[in-house]
Formats: C-alpha cells, structure tokens, sequence
C-alpha cells in the first residue's frame, strides 16, 4: 500500500507545485501609472517591423541619429488586468508617472557634487559656479524598448547626458542683449569686463529653454523624456562674491547714469521739435494770408484786363476814406 500511496502523492505534489509556480503565478495585474511589455524567449513582443523612426519623436534626431537610434515598437500592456504569462514569458513593468530630481544628483556616486547639492560648472571666464535646479522627466511609453534593453542604466545615463549638455552651454553662453539701450552695448560689455555669470543670472529662462530644446531627442535616444529643466540658482565662489557684487553696484550705478543722461537728451530733443513746430505754424499763419491775397488777384486779372486796375482803383478810394492827411508826388 504504500509503494503505491508515494508515486500518487509525488504526483499530486507536482502538479500543485506545477498550478501554482506556472498558472497562479503568470497571472499579473497593471496599476494606473505603470505600463508593461512581455518578451518570449528573451524577445520582446513587437509591433510588426514598425520602429521608432515611425513615431514623431524621432524628428529631433539629425540624421547621423536617426541610423544609430532605431528601436522596434514594442506591444504595450496597458493598466488593468488580470493579464496572463506563460512560463516562458517574462513581464517587464515601469511606472510613467512624472518624477523629480535634483540635477546636481549622481545615482551612481551619490557623495559626488558636495552629495548632490550643488553641479559645478566653468564658464567662459573661467569662473568656478555652483548650479542648483531641479529636472522632471518620465519614462516614454512611445519607446519602452530604449528604457529596457537600449540602455543598462537609462536614468544614469541621461542624466549624464544633460549634465554634458548643460556644462557645455555654461562654458560657451554670452547673453544676445545688453542691460542698456541699443548703441550703449560697447560700454556696458567694457564696464561688465565679460562677466559671463551675470549674463546667466539674467538668462535663466532662455538656458532652460535651451537645455529643453536640447534635450528633445532623448526620448528618441534612451526612452526617458524630459518634461522640464528647473535651473533656480547660479552661485559663484564665496571668495569672489563680494568682489562681484561690488562690480554690480558699479554697474548699475553707472547704467542708471547713463540712462538718465539718455532721458535728459531725449527730453531735449522733443522739446526743441516742439518749438520747431510751434514757429512752423505761426509763420504759416502769417503766410496764408498773403497767399489768399495773391490768388484773389490772380483770378480778378483772368477775368479781364480792367477788372484788376478797377480793384486798385476801390482800393485806393476806401484807404482815402480813412486817410487824415494825403501827399501827392508832383511831376517837376
């Protein structure tokens, strides 16, 4: 009897084993922020042939990109369920939910960056600056292959990748206008003595323009899209802090100067078109008058040849009326 109890309990041991590990267990669920792709057999469960350079996010790639950053479209596992795998599938999920983080953050030497405060970064003038902000980004459902199986690490690697970016704009920025007006460029670039960290401070929204812009393809390149680039703060060294905040008080104190010069000029200027126009009319006031007259006469000598002479003549009789006395040139 019980040679013949143990094969029956091992077998129903592992087909319980067997329901369990491969039918309870490939049963799987999606949760409202994530999403989910399968593979078989190590190979991810594709859209056709169709690839990345079908989808729009490839148009910020150039074309050298374009030959190197081409992925599959994978099949995508939306939220929801119960979604089941076979034992030869493996599910792959991600959250897509928007996530923040310091961009001085190094994930994989987190004592780096005074331990992720503060990103240094050179400028043109070889001044040493402290760069705080922060990035948001999300995982792009348009490119889970990237994520997955482009990248070993996609998160390091793009934050590397804007770190880079970042540097080099730092290192090459000169500002496209001055603090003055129009021809005062020169002086201002003279008195600033290329202090490119002004320029920064100024032009925090252009920068972060510029590294969104910048930052476009990586969608395209490693599955992770920036949603924004938060850059709050541009710090010099403490040692020359005060030597720079003496630089701008000079400045400004000398772009006030100028512009109030400027207004006094400007204010000179309309007052003098001013009175040009003030003399303009009242010496055509005294004009027309005359011109009036002219015509008068003009048109009293078209209507004929006695017609103006009889003018003169009523003319003389009526200064007559009101002459006291009369002088008469008399031949000699």
């Amino acid at each position: 009897m019980t040679l013949v109890a143990l094969p029956t309990g091992i077998l129903l041991g592992f087909l319980a084993w067997f329901a369990f590990r491969y039918v309870l267990a490939g049963i799987f669920t999606v949760d409202q922020n994530e999403r989910a792709v399968k593979t078989r057999f190590g190979r991810a469960v594709r859209v056709g042939d169709a690839t990345t350079l079908e989808d729009p996010i490839s148009a910020h790639l150039d074309e050298k990109d374009k030959g190197r950053y081409v992925y599959p479209q994978l099949r995508i596992i939306q939220p929801g369920g119960p979604y089941f795998r076979w034992p030869w599938e493996r599910v792959y999920k991600v959250s897509i939910a928007t996530e923040t983080i310091n961009m001085a953050m190094d994930l994989e030497t987190p004592s780096a960056n005074q331990n992720g405060t503060i990103l240094d970064a050179v400028t043109k003038d070889q001044l040493n600056i402290g760069l705080t902000g922060q990035i948001r980004y999300r995982v792009s459902e348009r490119n889970l292959y990237a994520y997955f199986f482009g990248v070993k690490n996609p998160i390091v690697h793009v934050m590397g990748y804007f770190v880079a970016i970042l540097r080099e704009r730092i290192a090459s920025y000169e500002s496209s206008d001055s603090s003055l007006l129009g021809e005062d460029a020169d002086i201002d670039i003279d008195l600033m003595g290329g202090i490119s960290i002004n320029d920064l401070r100024k032009n925090l929204n252009e920068i972060n323009d510029y590294m969104e812009q910048e930052c476009a393809s990586s969608e395209a390149r490693y599955g992770v899209e920036f949603d924004a680039s938060l850059i709050t703060g541009i710090d010099p060294p403490a040692e020359v802090e005060s030597a720079l905040a003496a630089i701008n008080t000079a400045h400004n104190e000398v772009s006030s100067d100028i512009s109030l010069a400027k207004a006094r000029a400007d204010q000179t200027i309309v007052q003098s078109k001013r009175a040009v126009e003030i003399e303009t009319l009242r010496a055509e006031a005294e004009v027309e008058p005359l011109s009036m007259l002219a015509e008068q006469l003009r048109q009293l000598k078209e209507s004929g040849p006695d017609v103006l002479a009889a003018y003169l003549r009523n003319v003389r009789l009526d200064l007559f009326k009101k002459a006291t006395h009369l002088y008469l040139e008399t031949p000699e």
